[in-house]
């Protein structure tokens, strides 16, 4: 699933909305509430970007119990995990994305832009 949103920090709960009803309609509920903080984050890092155009929400099914969220946006600055300090303002984001996908996100730098990317796993299932 896509969606193009512009560069507005209303454009968040749109990509929520995405997430969401791909989620629920894959039956992968488990991810919803973690997949909804890591698109609130990417999608609004790359509306700070000051870029004009549309930034792309990609939702994907990498495997049966994998899903991959991505937002491509027009800048070409990588994002940078840092250690913020209990009285930063700002900062945690990524640490929280790092933290929901056990490290598993990362970007792509494009010719336009780049692309950051997390990835969601279910819980293994319950031996029967």
């Amino acid at each position: 699933m896509r969606l193009l949103l512009p560069y507005e920090p209303q454009s968040a709960a749109a990509a929520r909305r995405l997430v969401r009803t791909t989620l629920r309609g894959w039956e992968l509920e488990d991810l919803v509430e973690a997949a909804e903080l890591v698109v609130s984050e990417l999608v609004g890092n790359a509306a700070k970007t000051g870029c004009r155009l549309t930034m792309t929400v990609t939702v994907e099914r990498v495997t049966d119990r994998c899903v991959r969220i991505s937002v491509r946006d027009g800048s070409r600055t990588l994002p940078c995990l840092i250690e913020a300090g209990p009285a930063a303002e700002s900062g945690r984001g990524l640490a929280l994305v790092n933290h929901l996908t056990g490290g598993h996100w990362g970007a792509t730098l494009e010719t336009f832009g780049k692309t950051v990317h997390a990835d969601l796993r279910t819980r293994s299932p319950s031996p029967a």
